[in-house]
């Protein structure tokens, strides 16, 4: 059901006037129950403007996942990178010298 569907609100149903006729219903009790109509269709509005805004709260938040998982590879490409520098220089450090002592 779309918003363009709904055809009254709580103002429109507290507003409607209905005809008097001499054997008609109670206007006291169509009052009630208007009231208790109303007081649903506020609640229903309430409702859906909190899970419109839920909606747009888990909507970003995935966008911010989203962001983050295509983020991370790059991150760890360049830790990956700085681990292999360091090492490739430990290496030399420990072999080069070994290639050294052994040839004099």
């Amino acid at each position: 059901m779309s918003f363009d569907q709904i055809q009254l609100n709580a103002k429109d149903i507290y507003e409607k006037d209905f005809k008097a006729e001499f054997r008609g219903y109670s206007q006291k009790e169509v009052d009630e129950f208007l009231d208790v109509v109303i007081q649903d269709y506020d609640a229903f509005q309430q409702e859906i403007q909190r899970l419109q805004q839920e909606n747009d709260r888990l909507k970003k938040s995935s966008a911010e996942q989203q962001h983050t998982r295509t983020r991370a590879p790059q991150q760890n490409t360049q830790v990956n990178y700085d681990v292999l520098k360091r090492l490739s220089n430990l290496e030399k450090a420990v072999f080069g010298k070994k290639v050294s002592n052994s040839e004099e």
